[in-house]
């Protein structure tokens, strides 16, 4: 096929042999799939930011560090310059990620890198060597919907232990080969410590998942490993070997509006009478 623009410079430096096809053209990112270094692998190829359709972006970006001062002052700014660190960090962060997970357990692609917005890795076939269908293109059984299920709870936990949320968890980010769910498309990864969004994007990833799987098995909708896992974490319990159940005990204690309220009047009435004793005593002087 005809080389798109954005991998020429690729073919020029070696770094793809030949472009086969395309795969996938999504809201963030464009995928073909290419030869290179006599390997089939995959190329995504990010859209600019103002072709992107991914909602809410800031919402993911909050938290993020900046490599250096200068970056992080430009990025505040909106300069041009500063637009260009924030595109390169948001394409750089899914190959971090990508290392991060992988080292941490979670069945993700392997990187090669990322090289001018675009990101170099694993092609995820199976044993045939078919490109791998995504979990909304694949029909299971009950049990197996069980035991699917439950690895990606537990990739999702391994991910909340190395300080990452996915943030954009579902059946359209998963792939499914002959040895189970892969986990794909992180460039929105949030970091759980540093993102006020992140315990709600860890719920929204979890609960995602458990409708899509609990169509092959409702069962699976009485489970709650979000809440389980986030309050693990939120105690620095969470490890990567802890064996979720799937339940959690939710308080059933109301808040008590009338002693909160005690509080901040005798807080208050405190300052008051700290202010007079101030007073009081510049009078006397």
């Amino acid at each position: 096929m005809k080389i798109p623009k954005r991998l020429q410079s690729l073919v020029d430096e070696g770094l793809i042999d030949e472009v086969l096809n395309q795969l996938m053209s999504g809201k963030e990112a464009t995928v073909y799939r290419v030869r290179s270094n006599n390997e089939i692998r995959c190329a995504k190829v990010y859209k600019e930011a103002h072709q992107r359709s991914f909602k809410k972006a800031a919402q993911y970006q909050e938290g993020r560090k900046g490599r250096n001062t200068r970056r992080s002052r430009a990025i505040e700014k909106g300069s041009k310059f500063g637009r260009a660190q924030q595109e390169e960090a948001w394409q750089s962060s899914e190959v971090d990620a990508l290392y991060k997970l992988a080292g941490a357990g979670v069945r993700v692609p392997q990187p090669y890198g990322c090289f001018d917005g675009v990101l170099l890795m694993e092609l995820i076939c199976d044993d045939e060597g078919n490109v791998a269908p995504r979990l909304n293109d694949v029909g299971m059984s009950a049990e197996q919907a069980l035991e699917d299920h439950t690895e990606v709870m537990t990739f999702v936990m391994r991910m909340l232990c190395v300080g990452l949320v996915h943030g954009d968890l579902s059946e359209f980010n998963v792939l499914v080969d002959d040895y189970g769910p892969v986990i794909i498309d992180l460039p929105q990864a949030v970091d759980a410590s540093a993102n006020n969004n992140a315990k709600d994007m860890l719920l929204r990833d979890v609960e995602n998942m458990t409708q899509y799987y609990s169509q092959f098995e409702p069962s699976i909708l009485n489970t709650d490993y979000g809440h389980e896992m986030w309050s693990l974490y939120e105690k620095a319990q969470l490890t990567p070997d802890t064996v979720l159940t799937g339940k959690f005990q939710h308080s059933t204690d109301s808040a008590d509006v009338g002693g909160i309220l005690d509080e901040i009047t005798a807080a208050f009435e405190e300052a008051q009478e700290r202010e007079a004793r101030i007073n009081d005593t510049f009078e006397e002087e």
